[in-house]
């Protein structure tokens, strides 16, 4: 569309008006599938234009590109990758030469030296100039389909993905026979299910498809077997990814020490085929989990079914697009029914004709005739005792015809075998008028018959499961040692010198520091970091073990002493959370920590008071299990007012009611 400048009020208006023509243009006639068909513009033209010089035989592609830039105004590089992606999909495209692999990343050859025609199966359901809406293609030299009267779920199969101005389009391929099974369902007003079914195979968890709208999402897994000691065997990948890639993942994911393999092998060719081959002593189980939480092995895909409807893009779930497409495919086996009862009533009218026409010997009327009128009249004539023995009126049209028959068919016809063709034809048109009175049981059948004809080595290929995600945690290879340098306050895997071990870490783990003010921090481990001054704890922080705190502090420089069990319980990473009051001078004076709540409560503290002025008993027990489980911002129960000179465990004969 052209602008008028003038007709702006501002360089603003006309940019506008320009970027809204510019994204209307990219959504329409290049990213986004049309509901009917499931192809884009280019995919519609490269097909037509492959029907237009079908023959039978194989096309070279570039003769293939060159044809359909008679349609598409684009280049013929973006022709070529559109051909190749829908060969690829191994379903409308008959394909002959290196057209690259679709596992491995692997690209096809120039579109000089590769050959495709349309399959058998495109040939039936793609094409019928009959049914189709013709449009004038952009020069105005041809014509070409508006969209082609495509008699089955082709978008669902095939899936698609476009990014356009604005949106973005991603439909997951399903698996053939599924469709039809569905198709099938929807006529018959029974309830189904479609789930994603990849060409790379894989183990899917669809638990939140949501039908392929936004919002949706579909995990894939690699097929992973153990398949001896020590290796790994992937035969499946996920979708959306190639052997290479995968293997660079794996590799990536073993430099950054997450994960343990002593070398990777590639045997892909037809299948997809890698040997993960372990070092000695590394679990395969846990591998073979740490591969689905760092590598490409496990991967999560996104949909966004969005077609054209209507000339302007909408949002439909998988479920309603396979119902549009099924009453959809009814209605063009509708509209050919209706064409071929029409050619076959034209066809019988036109042999009952010629039958009275040769049998009465009306062609002998016109031997006499000298004008063309007469011609036509004398044949009309000889016809009108007959006329009411046919289905229709006779038409100037049908007697010009009756005159263009040879001599030749006259001498030869054979009525007995024009009375068997007569009848032939009577039966094709019952049979097609019963077919349109039960065109849904028709449509039915004719499913049926598709996937008996094109169903065989299309089973589902991806196995759906249900898996709950890897917890990179738990998986992590802990190859690193926690260092802490306590008089600095920093730790760390890289402070090896400086530092002593605390224990093993991976790369990807948090740590917990509490410090002697009585302050908590988790943060992710590095290579060395700030703790906080005179640590009294670090350690890796793993939110599944239910740890019991127990700690004695000052309040402050002179306050009372408190003492408190807790847990930690949900945390912020990096935030600093006070484990007591918050009064400036506050300093812990004990600090424990056990892993079971008897454990704990078994503590007995002997705490050791200064010497004061009336001061008789010096030292008092302590027994946590005096004190309840709390949350971490509980402030704690009295211990005493008086100050504090240690405190000690007590030794494990003492006696409470003996004194020290």
């Amino acid at each position: 569309m052209t602008h008028d400048p003038d007709q702006h009020a501002s360089l603003g208006a006309m940019y506008s008006d320009y970027f809204l023509d510019y994204a209307s243009y990219v959504i329409l006639e290049r990213a986004v599938p049309h509901l009917y068909d499931g192809l884009k513009p280019v995919q519609r033209r490269i097909l037509h234009a492959m029907k237009e010089i079908d023959d039978g035989r194989y096309n070279k592609v570039a003769g293939i590109v060159g044809n359909t830039m008679n349609y598409h105004p684009h280049g013929d590089q973006s022709i070529g990758a559109a051909i190749v992606g829908l060969g690829q999909k191994d379903l409308l495209i008959d394909t002959q030469g290196n057209w690259g692999n679709t596992l491995t990343g692997d690209g096809a050859a120039a579109p000089r030296y590769i050959e495709a025609r349309l399959t058998k199966f495109a040939l039936e359901v793609v094409f019928n100039p009959k049914t189709t809406k013709w449009l004038p293609s952009y020069d105005g030299r041809r014509k070409e389909p508006d969209t082609l009267p495509v008699k089955f779920p082709l978008l669902l199969a095939q899936g698609v993905e476009g990014i356009a101005v604005g949106l973005a389009c991603k439909v997951l391929p399903h698996n053939f026979m599924e469709l039809i099974e569905a198709s099938i369902a929807v006529l018959r007003d029974e309830p189904f299910a479609l789930l994603p079914d990849f060409p790379t195979g894989g183990i899917m968890d669809a638990s939140d498809y949501r039908d392929g709208l936004r919002g949706g999402k579909v995990r894939v897994r690699a097929r992973i077997s153990i398949e001896k000691k020590g290796v790994l065997r992937i035969t499946e990948i996920p979708y959306g990814t190639t052997t290479g890639a995968l293997m660079e993942s794996i590799v990536a994911a073993a430099e950054k020490g997450k994960i343990k393999i002593a070398k990777i092998e590639d045997n892909t060719a037809a299948n997809a085929d890698i040997l993960v081959h372990l070092p000695a002593g590394a679990d395969s189980e846990t591998t073979r989990d740490a591969l689905f939480a760092f590598s490409d092995c496990e991967l999560s895909v996104s949909p966004n079914a969005c077609v054209i409807v209507d000339g302007k893009p909408q949002f439909l779930g998988i479920s309603e697009i396979l119902r549009r497409t099924t009453f959809q495919t009814r209605e063009l086996l509708k509209q050919e029914l209706d064409i071929q009862l029409a050619e076959l009533a034209e066809k019988w009218h036109f042999s009952s004709l010629e039958k009275i026409f040769i049998e009465n010997r009306i062609y002998r009327d016109i031997e006499e005739c000298e004008t063309w009128e007469a011609v036509l009249k004398a044949i009309d004539d000889g016809l009108t005792p007959f006329k009411q023995l046919l289905k229709r009126e006779v038409t100037t049209d049908d007697l010009v015809r009756l005159t263009e028959i040879k001599i030749k068919r006259i001498s030869k016809f054979d009525s007995f075998k024009a009375d068997e063709e007569i009848r032939g034809l009577e039966k094709t048109i019952d049979e097609t008028a019963k077919n349109l009175r039960n065109l849904t049981k028709f449509t039915i059948r004719w499913y049926e018959e598709l996937g008996r004809k094109f169903g065989k080595g299309r089973e589902r290929r991806t196995e759906i499961a249900s898996f709950d995600r890897v917890d990179r945690m738990q998986v992590a290879a802990a190859n690193e040692m926690l260092y802490l340098d306590a008089k600095n306050g920093f730790a760390g895997y890289g402070l090896k010198k400086d530092g002593e071990p605390v224990e093993k870490c991976s790369t990807i783990d948090d740590i917990i520091a509490f410090t002697q003010d009585g302050k908590m921090r988790v943060m992710k481990v590095a290579e060395k970091g700030f703790v906080g001054h005179k640590p009294l704890r670090v350690a890796v922080f793993r939110k599944d073990e239910d740890l019991i705190y127990s700690m004695i502090y000052r309040d402050g420089r002179d306050g009372p002493i408190l003492a408190k069990r807790f847990t930690i319980g949900g945390i912020t990473r990096d935030k600093e959370y006070d484990l007591t009051k918050g009064t400036p001078g506050t300093r812990v004076l004990f600090f424990a920590v056990h892993r079971t709540n008897e454990e704990s409560a078994a503590q007995m503290l002997l705490v050791h008071l200064k010497p004061a002025l009336r001061m008789r008993n010096l030292i008092r027990p302590l027994h946590f299990a005096e004190f309840g489980i709390k949350g971490r911002s509980s402030t704690g129960n009295l211990v005493t007012k008086h100050a504090v000179e240690k405190i000690v465990r007590a030794p494990r004969d003492y006696d409470p009611n003996l004194g020290a």
